[in-house]
């Protein structure tokens, strides 16, 4: 029997991302859906018979009568940054399952607190975090190819991009004037973060970093940019460029390993793998992942699949995102220092 859910949010992800990827997974059901506003949710549910619940709603059909609901197990929640954790709560205390949109936090102190209260306080219902990028073949398949290869030696990590006045994420009121650290950086660039950190494995962990920041378009505060060297676990080090108000555009992962290299564009992975003579001779494999889209359907699957099982998928769980939020945030802060080299404790 299919496992019933709502969807909490009626934004551009959750109707463009999370509405089909729930229809096509099986093992789900959407019976329910919630906006802050009622007409959000019947945009959302239009064509569908779906319990609409929203804070304007007549009879009181809110988001606290959505989770009194038995026939509902489980919601996935995409609302903005700052609203997420008051809603992950209650779902959690109500008994139910939770997929929440990345970033877990608008920062650490939050997130650790947040972290704190589901370990003290909530037994059986998981808490889990959709960072869609954890479920990309091309980066699940790189992964394993940088593992095989022995030692990392370097890294670079490059997302370039212009976010302009009029588009559609852009234009949503708590994207352009944000009351959080990093802006489209936090927002959008938490992703890349996520799918550096997978692909370096636990041996290869950030361990400290240096960065400079900078705001180079006025319409995106409070930074846009961010250069930054990471020193890791073993020793090495790499860099990541990250900057959402560049004319630069593109994206590419680079690895350096004892035994070769492996290169992440797009939807091509390259692998260069030494022979013996590690000089000179190379051969060079290439797959292509055409079309993986983004990752929801893949990851919504997972997420299905674990309340199945009753086990956490662990490239859902908090803990992991919230390395991949500290990382961020040390980048950030360092940045506001000039430059400052920054721990990392988790």
């Amino acid at each position: 029997m299919a496992i019933g859910i709502a969807l909490i949010g009626s934004g551009i992800f959750a109707k463009e991302e999370h509405l089909p990827a729930i229809r096509e997974t099986p093992l789900l059901e959407l019976k329910a859906v919630y906006s802050r506003s009622l007409k959000s949710a019947q945009t959302l549910a239009e064509g569908q018979s779906l319990d609409l619940y929203s804070d304007d709603a007549e009879g009181g059909k809110n988001y606290d009568e959505l989770l009194k609901q038995d026939d509902i197990k489980a919601v996935v929640i995409a609302l903005p940054i700052l609203a997420q954790p008051e809603y992950i709560k209650k779902a959690l205390s109500a008994g139910k399952h939770v997929l929440a949109e990345k970033p877990i936090a608008k920062d650490v102190a939050t997130a650790t607190e947040l972290l704190s209260w589901y370990h003290s306080n909530i037994k059986g219902p998981t808490f889990t975090i959709a960072e869609n990028f954890r479920f990309l073949g091309s980066y699940l398949y790189a992964t394993e190819q940088i593992a095989s290869l022995g030692r990392v030696l370097g890294f670079r990590t490059r997302v370039s991009n212009m976010v302009a006045p009029g588009g559609k994420y852009y234009e949503t009121a708590w994207r352009k004037k944000p009351e959080y650290q990093g802006g489209f950086l936090l927002d959008g660039g938490v992703h890349f973060i996520a799918a550096t950190r997978l692909m370096l494995g636990e041996a290869a962990r950030p361990v400290k970093t240096s960065a400079f920041t900078a705001q180079l378009q006025e319409h995106l505060p409070p930074v846009d940019t961010l250069n930054a060297t990471v020193q890791l676990k073993n020793g090495s080090s790499g860099t990541i460029a990250l900057s959402f108000g560049t004319t630069f555009t593109g994206s590419e992962y680079a690895f350096a390993c004892e035994k070769g290299t492996v290169t992440v564009t797009k939807d091509r992975v390259t692998v260069l793998k030494a022979g013996k003579d590690e000089s000179k001779d190379f051969t060079e494999e290439a797959e292509r992942f055409p079309y993986e889209g983004n990752g929801v359907k893949q990851e919504i699957k997972a997420w299905a699949e674990s309340l199945e099982k009753g086990v956490m998928n662990p490239r859902q769980s908090p803990e992991e995102a919230l390395k991949d939020l500290e990382l961020l945030e040390a980048m950030l802060k360092s940045g506001e220092q000039g430059g400052a080299a920054v721990e990392l404790k988790l």
